[in-house]
């Protein structure tokens, strides 16, 4: 097994109102470039959550992470207009928790965070600032809640 050092949360980018089937998602990760499902889970509105990559791969989630790394992803994560947003459902909350949770006992030492948080820190200060945020992803504070 991989040795694992984060657990990184993601939106999927997906406007309230909309779905994202896991087919969908699977063909636009193909689109760009990549063979499958970047991410390993995936958490549909109705709280689902779906495996779509193994474990023992390397994901193709964050750049210049996924080799040490698993990605959780939620549909969702704009609003109507396609501002970022919490979107999450209180079923994908729900679910979402206790899918870290699983995995935090398996991957003891991981440090659970949002894609937004492994964005470089251009002031070199050891702290990434949201001005210093490359994407929004995933529109809620990571490090808070989970």
């Amino acid at each position: 097994m991989r040795k694992i050092n984060y657990i990184v949360v993601h939106c999927s980018a997906t406007r309230e109102g909309y779905a994202l089937t896991p087919e969908a998602l699977e063909a636009e990760h193909r689109r760009r470039g990549f063979r499958t499902t970047g991410y390993h889970y995936y958490i549909r509105r109705d709280g689902t959550v779906l495996g779509t990559r193994s474990l023992e791969l390397p994901g193709a989630h964050v750049k210049g992470h996924n080799a040490h790394s698993i990605g959780l992803c939620y549909e969702g994560g704009l609003d109507a207009l396609g501002n970022p947003k919490d979107t999450r459902t209180p079923e994908q909350r729900s679910a979402l928790r206790l899918l870290v949770h699983q995995l935090l006992k398996q991957f003891r030492n991981a440090r659970v965070c949002g894609h937004r948080d492994l964005s470089p820190d251009l002031d070199g200060d050891g702290i990434v600032e949201p001005r210093e945020w490359m994407k929004q992803c995933p529109c809620f504070e990571v490090s808070k809640e989970l």
